[in-house]
């Protein structure tokens, strides 16, 4: 093999960011939802349901898989899985829930296709803190919370890393639309730090690699345990880790704060929109992404914005101490 031809594999294999489903590749998709939905006791919280679930979604179509795991191997430089055209009966959907801590317990089939998808990349945890730890999470608009930085917020989500204040924060991020908003430009804003690092200096990013940080609990969890000082940026300086939160991150001397305030606007440089449509889904690298959303303008009237979210580690063995039972679920 040529050096030419080994930087052309290299390079295929950091394609396929995005797939979208042929309609043989939906049927399979579809079929195994619907026995999924009607395996007793149909939770998604349920143990053994959880392990069939896992046994299904490694009969997912053959180019989907691939796919998955070709972003595992590695997310690119959007650190960005788009799965389109996903079986989705949008006349059958209910109402959007708009109460809070709002959740999916039951094996629905779109929240079946969001846990196959997911445990196809890594396994489905969730935090007992956060929305009773339920797996599969709804993110609707609250009216009690419009004003909130959080998931039932309506007004602009800030730039965050997903629960970057916790020790065993969430590697994957899955977002399920099953309704979009009334506005058709409502979008999932992204930012990669592969593409926001070029835009910063050596002055900048020393300081950011350093603890002189601190990020507190966001609003959507009911407990959190003590804030110690953290690096925003970590692992390789020349292609690092990004743990921050531009809504609850501080810096803790002016020249963190200054640096914080730089990585920001390179952020927000780097940034895209992403606007979901019903059987979208997308999947974020939640250690080289951060994201956030544009607002909009709630009617609570069941027909709003909503999207099904799970969280997704690669190394369970590692947060084994916060999981009883080494169930999924992280106390």
């Amino acid at each position: 093999m040529t050096v030419d031809s080994i930087t052309n594999v290299k390079e295929s294999l950091l394609d396929g960011s995005s797939i979208r489903l042929d309609a043989d590749e939906q049927y399979i998709v579809a079929s195994l939802a619907e026995s999924l939905a009607h395996i007793p006791p149909a939770l998604v919280d349920d143990a053994e349901w959880l392990a069939r679930a896992r046994a299904s979604s490694c009969r997912l179509p053959t180019r989907v898989a691939q796919t998955i795991r070709r972003y595992r191997h590695d997310s690119g430089i959007d650190g960005m899985l788009e799965i389109t055209n996903l079986p989705l009966d949008v006349s059958s959907l209910p109402p959007t829930p708009s109460c809070r801590d709002s959740v999916e317990r039951d094996a629905s089939e779109p929240a079946a296709v969001a846990i196959m998808i997911a445990q196809q990349l890594g396994e489905i945890v969730a935090y007992r803190d956060e929305k009773m730890g339920a797996l599969v999470q709804n993110v609707v608009p609250v009216a009690s919370l419009a004003r909130s930085q959080s998931n039932g917020g309506s007004v602009p989500l800030k730039l965050h890393t997903e629960n970057a204040f916790h020790p065993y924060r969430p590697d994957y991020v899955g977002l399920l639309c099953l309704r979009p908003a009334e506005e058709s430009t409502v979008g999932t804003q992204i930012a990669s730090v592969r593409n926001a690092l070029p835009l910063l200096d050596e002055r900048h990013t020393s300081v950011l690699h350093q603890a002189r940080f601190v990020t507190t609990a966001p609003p959507s969890f009911r407990r959190a345990g003590d804030v110690e000082p953290h690096s925003v940026l970590g692992g390789a300086p020349d292609d690092p880790d990004i743990r921050v939160d531009f809504n609850a991150t501080s810096g803790m001397d002016q020249d963190a704060r200054a640096a914080l305030h730089r990585l920001h606007q390179a952020l927000t440089e780097a940034s895209s929109e992403l606007v979901l449509r019903p059987g979208d889904m997308v999947f974020l690298d939640n250690r080289l992404v951060v994201h956030g959303r544009s607002a909009f303008t709630p009617r609570y009237d069941g027909n709003d914005r909503w999207l099904h979210r799970v969280f997704v580690h690669l190394d369970t063995r590692r947060s084994r101490p916060a999981r009883p039972a080494n169930g999924p679920v992280l106390v």
